[in-house]
């Protein structure tokens, strides 16, 4: 009797699933920013959004849960329903950069499905316009001959944009004085202002001020020039091939949800990146996808951690 009834329940389950995978989706989809509005990690969840639902048939709402390099937005989807309803936007720090110092309370690689990456952009490497460099290497001759007396900002400590320094200081054997700042704009505003003398940032972010002669770019980190600042040489023509950052972000689900769903939403995901629409959307950041697929995005996080966790480890970077 109880075999039977364990199968009774065990097939009531499997019923259970294929129903809810059947008729999925039935009501909007809740996508996690784990960043303040307004920002990239937010410009890119409302960019796809658009053929997400055009390829899902319901709405797709946004909602921001900014804090701690996007770690708690993180948590709290792996902690969450795991019916495919609630998904969240994952970038560089919460996906790579912080799970190589410090035990979350999410395993990137056991909780959470890789779905497609939605955003991929250049880092500029700018500096305050009276600093008087016109070149990589005219910064890197002025820092050796100032030591630590240069400043480079970041948009906070941990952030890719503070491991581009690390990169940076590493490549070069320079070295400046870190200043990190809650967000990309509060940096760019001191560099503007003359507070500190140098940030990375994403291209979108500072080509307007690069054109308007506020700030003086110098370099891109990226393998090829970036179509909004088509004079700018990259890093490696700067001779540091090995200063390649970029800001970016994926979609990923909950890995309990079924597996009939995460199928389906695999399928949305990967048919929204090839939308001409998105992509259009996505050229007036400066940023192209030649990575399509779910399969890719995972090999595209692990390659990431590869890369950049020693890189935060010999920085002796903490998160709190």
């Amino acid at each position: 009797m109880k075999a039977k009834a364990l199968c009774a329940a065990l097939m009531l389950v499997a019923g259970s699933v294929s129903a809810t995978a059947d008729d999925y989706p039935n009501q909007p989809i809740r996508l996690v920013v784990p960043f303040s509005a307004g920002g990239p990690t937010d410009t890119a969840g409302r960019l796809i959004a658009e053929p997400l639902r055009r390829q899902l048939g319901q709405p797709i709402v946004i909602e921001n849960r900014p804090g701690a390099s996007g770690v708690p937005g993180t948590e709290a989807v792996v902690s969450g329903p795991n019916d495919g309803y609630t998904l969240v936007v994952g970038g560089i720090a919460p996906i790579v950069l912080v799970p190589a110092v410090k035990k979350l309370r999410y395993d990137v690689d056991k909780d959470l499905v890789p779905l497609g990456l939605i955003w991929r952009s250049p880092q500029v490497f700018a500096v305050r316009a009276s600093l008087g460099v016109s070149t990589v290497a005219e910064f890197i001759q002025y820092a050796k001959a100032n030591p630590n007396k240069l400043t480079i900002g970041s948009a906070g400590v941990g952030t890719v944009t503070h491991m581009a320094n690390e990169l940076f200081k590493r490549e070069t054997g320079i070295t400046f004085t870190h200043v990190p700042y809650r967000s990309t704009s509060n940096s760019v505003t001191d560099l503007i202002g003359g507070q500190i003398d140098a940030v990375f940032g994403d291209v979108a972010i500072l080509t307007p001020l690069v054109q308007a002669g506020s700030i003086k770019a110098l370099a891109i980190t990226a393998a090829k020039r970036s179509p909004l600042l088509p004079n700018l040489p990259t890093m490696a023509e700067a001779g540091l091939p090995n200063v390649q950052t970029e800001v970016w972000f994926g979609l990923l689900a909950p890995a309990r949800t079924p597996a009939p769903i995460l199928d389906r939403l695999k399928a949305a995901v990967r048919a929204s990146q090839m939308d001409p629409e998105y992509r259009k959307g996505l050229l007036k950041y400066g940023t192209e996808l030649d990575n399509v697929g779910a399969d890719q995005f995972a090999d595209f996080i692990h390659a990431e951690s590869k890369r950049w966790t020693p890189i935060v480890k010999a920085a002796g970077v903490t998160f709190n």
